[in-house]
């Protein structure tokens, strides 16, 4: 089985080449991309929700929803930006782990000053506007899924504080930045509302308060999420057989499936430790991440025997490296999932699937993980 010194040589090539690129990119935040349709400001992310479209026969009144079909003309310019920044920083953390250059981790934190801590270009740390819907609202609680991508941000931060480039400055009003974010997450209306949703999106919301809170060395918020897994994710998400019902009545039922499994597994890696191993926690009835995983990879390596719809758009960019695979086969050791993973492409291309790839660097999920690497 992979250790984690071999995984580093694996990623070594690929994380090279893409942070190579990442150093000629000059951080680039919210302020430089103005949504005309939203009342906050230049410093407060906005977005407008998928899968809402103008009524055609009512085309100046409220939007109706069209559920699996983005509406192109929404405003995306802060999704796509604060998913370029978390992969650039995800990529150049990712070098710096695989090869120890300092150069990598400089540039890494540029980025992160520039959305976290420079006034003239830093991100509010509060999602009011997101997923607005025309005519509807100026944003909502399932728009905190927007920002799932910086869960591997977070963790970027915890493993570049090993390098001179993170100052103790920087490291301050970073850690400051998330704590305040976390704050606003678990106490306003809309991050409340989000939490008790019933499908993938409490599972990111679970996601980003532990990488939020293991970044800000949060230790109570951290075993709220431990809680919040084993007691409320796992039991009311998973069926007996591994799949997750709410995902399958989607019209992208194999994207989703995949989507929440990968970032459920994401959440057990956070919230393990010595004493408590979340990726292989069994609930009395057998439900677990790796049953999940069990279910689903089949699948990974024969979309064909899918037996479920075929999603509406975009089905035939799935499956990619998931991550799931990874973590799955080093914790149950199965070279079966480890030798799937390593032959299914990765770094997509196209926007949707970025979106919903939210752990593109394993290394930086495994490397406190005790559980996998014993």
């Amino acid at each position: 089985m992979m250790t984690y010194s071999a995984l580093l040589d694996f990623e070594r090539s690929r994380l090279s080449a893409a942070a190579q690129a990442a150093l000629s990119m000059a951080p680039r935040t919210l302020v430089t991309a103005i949504n005309p349709r939203s009342p906050g400001g230049p410093h407060d992310f906005s977005s407008e929700a998928d899968y809402w479209w103008p009524d055609p026969a009512n085309p100046d009144g409220p939007y109706i929803q069209r559920d699996g079909m983005t509406n192109p003309d929404n405003f995306t310019a802060h999704r796509e930006l604060m998913l370029d920044f978390a992969t650039h920083v995800g990529h150049l953390a990712g070098a710096w782990q695989c090869t120890g250059e300092g150069r990598f981790a400089e540039r890494a934190v540029a980025h992160m000053r520039a959305w976290f801590c420079d006034p003239a270009t830093r991100m509010n740390p509060h999602l009011e506007y997101a997923q607005a819907i025309g005519g509807v609202c100026t944003g909502r609680g399932i728009g905190l899924i927007d920002t799932v991508h910086l869960a591997e941000v977070a963790l970027a931060l915890e493993l570049l504080r090993h390098d001179k480039a993170m100052c103790a400055t920087d490291d301050e009003m970073i850690t400051r930045w998330f704590s305040d974010y976390l704050q606003w997450f678990r106490t306003h209306p809309y991050g409340i509302d989000e939490s008790n949703t019933d499908n993938n999106h409490s599972v990111c919301w679970t996601l980003q308060a532990a990488a939020f809170a293991r970044a800000t060395r949060n230790q109570a918020v951290l075993e709220e999420c431990r809680q919040r897994f084993t007691q409320v994710l796992l039991p009311g998400q998973m069926a007996l057989d591994g799949s997750f019902p709410r995902e399958l009545g989607r019209t992208k039922p194999y994207g989703y499936s995949i989507f929440n499994l990968d970032v459920m597994s994401a959440l057990a890696l956070v919230i393990s430790s010595e004493e408590f191993d979340a990726l292989n926690f069994r609930l009395p009835d057998g439900r677990s991440v790796i049953r999940g995983i069990e279910f689903l990879a089949p699948y990974l390596a024969d979309k064909g025997q899918w037996p479920y719809s075929h999603d509406v758009m975009y089905w035939t960019e799935w499956p990619i490296r998931q991550p799931a695979l990874l973590f799955g086969a080093l914790s149950a050791r199965r070279a079966d999932w480890l030798s799937l993973w390593g032959k299914l492409p990765t770094d997509p291309t196209v926007f949707e699937v970025r979106r919903n790839y939210p752990v593109r660097n394993p290394g930086l999920w495994l490397g406190r993980s005790l559980n996998v690497w014993n």
